[in-house]
């Protein structure tokens, strides 16, 4: 889900379908946050693939990724116009589901499933 939102992000065309309150989000992202974003997208799916392929690497790739949102959160967070609400919820919601596979990588490979 990720890197289509980020295709779709990227794609002039498709800006234009989004609500008027989150398109200041993509059309003012500078460059160190785009950055940002496909760091946490593409390790996100990157670690995905190499945890299903059971390589130990999906750690390491998973907290590049956690990297990439924090450094993605940092430009959300000037962009004025949302409520603390909106703000956090999409915040916690990249940052719990990160966090979660930091720790099961970890776990699968302690319990000796990854190599």
């Amino acid at each position: 889900m990720g890197v289509i939102n980020y295709f779709v992000q990227m794609h002039a065309d498709s800006l234009a379908s989004f609500p008027e309150k989150y398109r200041p989000i993509i059309e003012g992202r500078p460059a160190w946050a785009t950055g940002g974003f496909a760091v946490a997208v593409f390790g996100g799916t990157l670690g995905c693939l190499l945890l299903l392929l059971r390589k130990s690497a999906a750690f390491y790739v998973f907290i590049a990724s956690l990297l990439g949102v924090m450094v993605t959160m940092m430009q959300i967070f000037s962009v004025a116009g949302f409520n603390f609400l909106e703000i956090w919820i999409g915040v916690l919601i990249q940052l719990v589901v990160t966090a979660f596979l930091i720790w099961y990588s970890k776990l699968a490979e302690s319990k000796g499933w990854t190599s």
